[in-house]
């Protein structure tokens, strides 16, 4: 892969973010079946510390998962965890829960049969978050509903290992292993995310085809890397290294927008991060973003968004009240 290939999978995974990290670790004796529905833009993250067991999607599509096996499903579909595929489903909500750490709780249920007649147990852990890739959000909508680690392995040998130690982890209980867990989680998925974007981003198209163009991708790591530059389409044909007419023309094909408005998406991606979830002042994301004035920046967020910085920042202070309460 190219080097430029390399400079936007970094930037991806550098914007990363996990955020709102809710983990269980599940512990089912078949015959099971789980369910999980999942708000838009709620990622699921599930690693098999004992199996095997069946994921089914909303498509019907289905995954065998055995022992050490670790998936993320980006876009957080609707889906099922089965012992079997005729068994009926229950929603994870339904379970009882016991809390372990702030952010972690145990869910366990065994059939109420005798217990020559119960299965193996399976043990899951499993991890519910907002996945945020700042500026490259759009990136979410364009993966595959499921990404597999699996397919990884040979790539990346040293995940081997990071499954093993949530293997570990996960069996053992030791003191503290809630927290390793989580943390472990979050490597693992990142590399989940890097694989897929260095394997060419799988069948993808529109934008991502400029993960394959190194001309190209090298003006969109300038924008990535200094979006609030007062780029020209001069100064971005430069950095592909052609005329304002071509670059213009092969930008508009592979990303389906121009320059300038694929800048005013990114721009606006950052600043309901910025805004939003970090709590940023309207007018430093404003300058950050290279607007000139604080009323720029609002006509171009409320063009972009349907909303304003000020609407933003009053739903998220309510949405981290209810959180709290």
């Amino acid at each position: 892969m190219a080097a430029e290939n390399h400079d936007l999978a970094s930037e991806l995974l550098l914007g990363m973010r996990l955020l709102g990290v809710q983990y269980r670790r599940i512990e089912l004796t078949a015959p099971f079946g789980i369910g999980f529905i999942n708000a838009p833009g709620r990622a699921q993250f599930h690693f098999v510390s004992r199996g095997p067991v069946l994921l089914r999607t909303g498509t019907g599509t289905v995954y065998s998962l055995n022992t050490g096996d670790a998936l993320l499903l980006p876009q957080g579909i609707d889906h099922v965890l089965l012992s079997s595929p005729d068994v009926p489903c229950k929603d994870i909500r339904a379970f009882d829960t016991t809390p372990v750490c702030g952010n972690v709780c145990c869910v366990k249920s065994c059939p109420q049969e005798p217990q020559e007649l119960q299965g193996s147990t399976t043990l899951i852990f499993s991890g519910c978050m907002e996945f945020d890739l700042g500026g490259m959000q759009m990136l979410v909508s364009a993966m595959p509903e499921v990404l597999l680690a699996d397919t990884l392995m040979r790539k990346y040998p040293e995940l081997q290992p990071m499954l093993e130690a949530m293997e570990r982890e996960s069996l053992a209980r030791r003191a503290g292993y809630a927290g390793i867990l989580s943390r472990l989680a979050d490597v693992v998925a990142a590399f989940i995310v890097r694989g897929w974007v260095e394997s060419g981003c799988g069948d993808a198209g529109g934008w991502l085809q400029a993960l394959r163009d190194p001309r190209l991708g090298k003006a969109l790591v300038a924008l990535h890397r200094e979006p609030g530059k007062n780029w020209t389409v001069a100064q971005l044909a430069a950095e592909m290294g052609s005329s304002r007419s071509v670059f213009a023309e092969r930008f508009l094909a592979v990303t389906g927008m121009t320059p300038v408005r694929y800048l005013t998406e990114l721009r606006m991606q950052l600043a309901m991060q910025w805004i939003g979830r970090e709590g940023e002042a309207i007018e430093t994301v404003a300058w950050r973003l290279g607007y000139g004035s604080l009323a720029a920046f609002s006509r171009a967020f409320k063009r972009t968004t349907g909303s304003t910085p000020g609407a933003l920042r009053v739903r998220e202070s309510k949405r981290t009240v209810a959180k709290a309460s």
